[in-house]
């Protein structure tokens, strides 16, 4: 059962202005560790930066915003053949552990000036999906 979906477009150019005014500080304001190492790697870090932006914001807007939640919260990593990879901590892991999310789908695309990104959230099957445990 889907308990969460959010969809989230990111203005490269506008990421790209706000590298260049206060520097790389801006990603690592917003990203984990690994996202900056994997930003860091890509040809053009701008591009790579307003994709997990974009997926972030697709994972709060899945999540109902909840209160306090933390751009580090929410980590976009990659699988072995390159794919997306969603992973909860802090706020973002507590509140998908109240909607019983059990499968975090994730999806990144970069098309001309813009990156955009999809986010579904499962529950498992035959779990009474946002209700407290």
């Amino acid at each position: 059962m889907i308990v969460g979906i959010g969809i989230d477009v990111v203005e490269i150019a506008r990421v790209r202005r706000a590298v260049d005014r206060f520097g790389w500080r801006f990603g690592e304001r917003v990203l984990t560790a690994r996202e900056d190492e994997y930003c860091r790697s890509r040809a053009d870090r701008c591009i790579a930066l307003a994709g997990r932006l974009a997926a972030k914001e697709a994972t709060i807007k899945a999540l109902c915003a909840p209160e306090g939640l933390r751009w580090r919260d929410m980590e976009v990593t990659n699988r072995p053949g390159g794919a997306p990879e969603l992973t909860l901590h802090g706020v973002a892991g507590t509140r998908a552990a109240e909607l019983r999310v059990a499968v975090r789908h994730v999806s990144i695309t970069h098309d001309g000036p813009v990156a955009a990104a999809v986010v579904v959230l499962e529950a498992a099957p035959g779990s009474s999906a946002g209700e407290a445990p």
